[in-house]
């Protein structure tokens, strides 16, 4: 049974290397299965299709948001803190892990698969919710002001961090992400906490 999990695991593993140097296109099982020394029909073995191993990709790229949602209500952080925290953990996991990032810059195409645009929705509306909900309670502290829309400020920052990390893949990893995505947090965190105050 673990050999199982792991051949499965490794499979996942694999499929986001395809599809990090091949793009979304380009992405072919054969290729899963020649990195791995196994047939195609293994790999349906485990996955009874094409589009049922992509949804275990989003399920293992989304996992990750359960788990800093999870540390956020644990360590009971909240407010502009649990922005920091959340936007932190997410440059920290993508530095340590460049070939993830391929998976957030497909949104748009996985979108148009209709076994797979439920997925993809829910993994979108659950980073911007979340980050909403950090946004209402930094209101709640008085560091951001209520005439702030709470939902286009979270769009704003997920954006940017998504924008960044576009452009950190274009560049060929040249920068450091996390000190461009943080400090362009920063930036944009400084302007409405000092809208707040005045």
């Amino acid at each position: 049974m673990l050999e199982l999990l792991h051949r499965k695991e490794r499979i996942i593993l694999s499929t986001i290397e395809v599809i990090d140097e091949y793009g979304i296109q380009g992405f072919s099982t054969r290729e899963v299965a020649r990195r791995q020394g196994i047939s195609e029909s293994t790999i349906f073995k485990h996955f009874g299709s094409k589009n049922q191993l992509i949804l275990a990709v989003l399920d293992h790229y989304s996992q990750y948001d359960e788990d800093i949602i999870k540390s956020i209500e644990l360590k009971k952080i909240r407010g502009v803190e649990a922005i920091n925290y959340f936007i932190q953990a997410y440059t920290t996991y993508y530095e340590n892990y460049p070939a993830i990032t391929a998976i957030t810059q497909v949104y748009d195409i996985l979108n148009n698969n209709s076994e797979l645009a439920g997925t993809i929705k829910k993994i979108f509306i659950t980073r911007i919710k979340a980050m909403e909900r950090f946004v209402r309670e930094a209101q709640e502290e008085g560091a951001i002001s209520f005439d702030v829309d709470a939902e286009k400020l979270a769009i704003i920052m997920v954006g940017s961090y998504r924008t960044i990390c576009l452009k950190w893949r274009m560049e060929r990893y040249s920068f450091s992400l996390k000190e461009q995505v943080l400090s362009t947090l920063k930036m944009i965190l400084d302007v409405f906490i000092k809208y707040a105050a005045n």
